[in-house]
This record gives C-alpha cells, sequence and structure tokens, in this order.
C-alpha cells in the first residue's frame, strides 16, 4: 500500500513540471509585491473587478514611454480600460532630475485625481523634446495650461516629501520588482521589459481574460 502511495505521489510530483510551478509561484510573488501599497498614491484608471492588471513604470523623459502613451495606450483603454476588462496602473521610475521634477508637477496638477494626472502626462510627453532641453520653462508652460501660477510650480517643485516618497517607490521598484529601464510593465505579475506594439500587448492580455 505504501508502495503504491509512494509511485503515485512520484508520478503526481513528476508530472508537475518544476519550471512551470516554480514560474508561477514566482509570477504570483511578483504580482502580490506590485500590488503592494506604495508611497505615492497609484495612478489607477479601469474597473477594479477587471480580470488583468497592467502596471507601467514609466520615465517622462522615456521616448518609447512616449511612444506607448501616444500610440498605443489609447487603444489599450479604448478596447479593454474603458469595458472593464484591463485595470491600467501608472508608476512613476524617473531616468534623470527632469523627468522627477515632471512627474510631481503632474502629481501637483492631478491632486490626487487619476484623469487628471494622466491628461497632464499627456501633455509632457508630447512637449518631451523641450521637456529635456528647457525644463523649467516647460514646467511652467505646462503648469500654466492646467491653471497654476508660476509661483504654484516653483512651491511645486520644493516639496521634498513628494520627491523623496517618489524616491523611496523608485528604490523598491528597483530593488524588489527589478525594474531597471522604462517602459516596464507588469501584467498580472508577468513583468515585460522595453516598448510594445498594441499587438502585442494585446496578445498578452486575451488568454488572460479567459481565465
Amino acid at each position: 500500500m505504501h508502495a503504491i502511495r509512494r509511485i503515485a505521489i512520484v508520478a503526481l510530483l513528476a508530472s508537475l513540471s518544476p519550471s512551470f510551478a516554480g514560474s508561477a509561484l514566482a509570477q504570483s510573488a511578483i504580482a502580490a509585491a506590485v500590488a503592494k501599497p506604495v508611497s505615492l498614491p497609484d495612478i489607477v484608471i479601469g474597473s477594479p473587478k477587471a480580470s488583468v492588471t497592467i502596471t507601467e513604470y514609466a520615465s517622462m523623459s522615456c521616448s518609447h514611454c512616449a511612444s506607448f502613451g501616444e500610440n498605443v495606450f489609447p487603444m489599450l483603454r479604448s478596447k479593454y480600460i474603458d469595458t472593464g476588462k484591463v485595470r491600467f496602473v501608472f508608476r512613476e521610475f524617473p531616468l534623470d532630475i527632469k523627468a522627477a521634477a515632471a512627474a510631481i508637477l503632474a502629481r501637483c496638477i492631478a491632486k490626487n485625481d487619476s484623469e487628471k494626472y494622466l491628461g497632464a502626462v499627456e501633455i509632457l510627453f508630447k512637449q518631451q523634446d523641450r521637456l529635456i532641453a528647457q525644463t523649467k520653462d516647460t514646467l511652467m508652460l505646462v503648469g500654466k495650461l492646467n491653471g497654476m501660477s508660476e509661483q504654484d510650480v516653483a512651491d511645486c517643485q520644493k516639496d521634498q516629501a513628494q520627491f523623496d516618497r517618489l524616491t523611496a517607490d523608485q528604490k523598491y521598484a528597483y530593488e524588489t520588482l527589478k525594474v531597471d529601464s522604462t517602459p516596464t510593465f507588469f501584467v498580472n505579475g508577468q513583468r515585460l521589459k522595453g516598448s510594445m506594439s498594441f499587438e502585442e500587448l494585446e496578445e498578452r492580455i486575451k488568454p488572460l481574460l479567459k481565465k
């Protein structure tokens, strides 16, 4: 009896690919780590009941991030986010001080309103070349377009507590989630690095919608 039981257990273990089981556990752990609350309020749109959560780490000075925001995100939003199938989380991972300043400005503009934040990010991405070349003037311009005075923008950029939170979140992303470049995406815990077309992203989404 014991021998039969041991054979059955061995057969069961053999049927479970170690690499598959290990990767599934690892992905689950990463998904939990990504979902953990961070220092700054998350920028989130889409249904909390969506079966797929996409978290993007982006830098305002990253050309591939700007390209994703302009060319891929509108289709993703129209087909999957606005229809309740995908929940989208945007997080900052500034590659330089200019991107950090832009991220903080977007936070000041939004005041914890995710839609306002993403609207500000859209403008900042469109002004990316100017942001890099003339950072202060561009921040003033984007602030003015969103109803801020020059003093408001200056005060925003002096908010050290916000910069500290941003730094803490970036450290967590780097050390725990192994984010070291932008854009980096997590689709239900699966890490995807680099620029992605809508078709490539959709290929990742569709199988998860069926589960």
